[in-house]
C-alpha cells in the first residue's frame, strides 16, 4: 500500500498491510532546514536526518488550517495595535486594543532556541476584562472558504500521506485569553459568564466548520481544546457543558460531508472518555500512557468502542529521553494494544515533537525505532 492508501484505509476501517506511523507535527514538508532565519530551529544540522526520515518513511499527516475566501476582518485584530521588538535576543510582540471602555493588552515572546510562541501576558485578567471583551462583535463570515491550503498540500505530498484540517473548539479560543489560573477560577465560579464567551466563539466557528467540511469533504480533521476542561482542571460535568455542547455539532458537521473528526485531548482521559465517545468522533489522540495519562491503551479501546481510530500512545518525553531498548518496549506495547481486538484502526504516534534546536542521536534513533517496528507490523 502507499502511505496515503494506508492512512485512508485506517480511517475507513479497512484492512491495512501494517500499522501506520506518524511523527505528528514533524512531516518533512513544513520543516525547512535551509531557511537561515535565526528563529528557525530546523536549520540546525541535527534536524536534517529526522526531517528526511519523516519525509521518506513516515505516514505523513500534514496539518492545515482553512480560511474564508474573502478574508473578513477579525474585529479583535482590526482594532488592535501591534508592536514587535527585540529584547535580549528574543522577539516580543505587544498587542493592545480598546473594547467596552477598557484597554486590553497581550504580549508574546519568541525565543530562537525553542520552536514555540510563549504568551507572557494574557489578554484578559479578570471578569471586568471579559465583560468588556464580550462587547466586541464576533468575526463575520461570508460562508465561502478557500480550500487551496488542503488541495495544494495534497498535490505536494502525493501518495506519501494525507492532509488533516486543523481547528480549535470554542473552549480553546476562550481559555487561551486568560492565564491558566484565571481561566480555571472564572470557568468554575462564573459559569454563566463563561458560557457567554463560549457562545461568542461557537456560532461563527460552527459556520466555518460547516463551510470547510462542505468545500473539502472526506478529509481527516483535528479538533483541539478539550483538554482545557479535562481532569484535574475541571470536573467531568463541566467537560460535558464546555466541550461536548460545542464539539458535538462540529463533529456532526464534519461527518455529514464524509470527513473524519479526531478529538485531541492530552493528559487524563479516564473520567471523560465516555463523554468523548458519546460525541461519536472518528478518532482520538494522543492517548498518553500513564503516568502522563491515567488509562492504558487497551482500556481506551474497550471503552470507546470499535468505530474510533486511536492515534498515539507514545509519550514525547520518552521519545527524547529513554534509552532505545526501553523505548522499544513502549513501542511494542503500543503496537500490540493498539491492534488487539476489534477496532477501526491504530496509528502509532508521539504525543508531541521536540521543540529545541538540537536533535540528539538517541532521539533520532528512537524515531527510527518507531518506523522500523511499525514497518515490521
Amino acid at each position: 500500500m502507499t502511505r496515503r492508501e494506508r492512512l485512508m484505509a485506517t480511517l475507513e476501517g479497512r484492512p491495512v498491510d501494517r500499522p501506520a506511523v506518524c511523527f505528528y507535527e514533524i512531516n518533512g514538508l513544513d520543516q525547512n532546514p535551509d531557511d537561515p532565519n535565526p528563529f528557525n530551529v530546523f536549520n540546525d544540522p541535527s534536524w536534517r536526518p529526522l526531517i528526511e526520515l519523516a519525509r521518506d518513511r513516515s505516514d505523513r499527516i500534514v496539518m492545515r488550517g482553512v480560511a474564508y475566501k474573502s478574508v473578513t476582518p477579525d474585529p479583535l485584530a482590526s482594532a488592535a495595535r501591534s508592536e514587535t521588538a527585540m529584547a535580549g535576543g528574543n522577539e516580543v510582540t505587544t498587542r493592545t486594543f480598546r473594547s467596552g471602555g477598557r484597554t486590553l493588552t497581550t504580549r508574546t515572546r519568541r525565543d530562537p532556541e525553542i520552536n514555540t510562541i510563549w504568551t507572557v501576558e494574557h489578554l484578559l485578567k479578570d471578569t471586568d476584562d471579559l465583560r468588556a471583551f464580550l462587547e466586541t462583535p464576533a468575526a463575520p463570515a461570508d460562508g465561502v472558504v478557500d480550500p487551496s491550503p488542503v488541495t495544494d498540500t495534497e498535490a505536494a505530498i502525493g501518495d506519501t500521506g494525507i492532509v488533516m484540517i486543523d481547528t480549535p473548539d470554542p473552549l480553546c479560543l476562550a481559555a487561551g485569553l486568560f492565564d491558566m489560573s484565571d481561566y480555571l477560577i472564572i470557568a468554575l465560579t462564573e459559569r454563566a459568564l463563561f458560557r457567554r464567551l463560549l457562545d461568542h466563539y461557537a456560532e461563527p466557528l460552527l459556520a466555518r466548520t460547516e463551510a470547510i467540511a462542505r468545500a473539502a469533504p472526506g478529509r481527516l480533521w483535528r479538533i483541539y481544546g478539550p483538554e482545557f476542561a479535562s481532569p484535574p482542571y475541571l470536573p467531568p460535568a463541566l467537560f460535558d457543558e464546555y466541550v461536548c455542547t460545542y464539539v458535538r455539532p462540529m463533529i456532526a458537521s464534519i461527518q455529514r460531508y464524509g470527513g473524519f473528526a479526531r478529538v485531541h485531548s492530552h493528559g487524563r482521559l479516564a473520567g471523560i472518555l465516555d463523554l468523548i465517545a458519546g460525541m461519536g468522533p472518528a478518532g482520538l489522540d494522543p492517548i498518553e500512557p500513564p503516568p502522563q495519562g491515567d488509562i492504558e491503551l487497551a482500556e481506551v479501546r474497550r471503552r470507546i468502542g470499535a468505530d474510533t481510530v486511536l492515534f498515539g500512545n507514545i509519550e514525547a518525553s520518552d521519545l527524547e529521553n529513554l534509552p532505545t531498548d526501553e523505548f522499544a518496549g513502549k513501542v511494542r506495547r503500543a503496537l500490540d494494544e493498539g491492534q488487539a481486538g476489534p477496532g477501526r484502526g491504530f496509528v502509532l504516534m508521539p504525543s508531541s515533537c521536540p521543540a529545541g534546536r538540537l536533535i540528539t542521536p538517541q532521539t533520532l534513533r528512537n524515531y527510527e525505532t518507531m518506523v522500523e517496528m511499525a514497518e515490521a507490523g
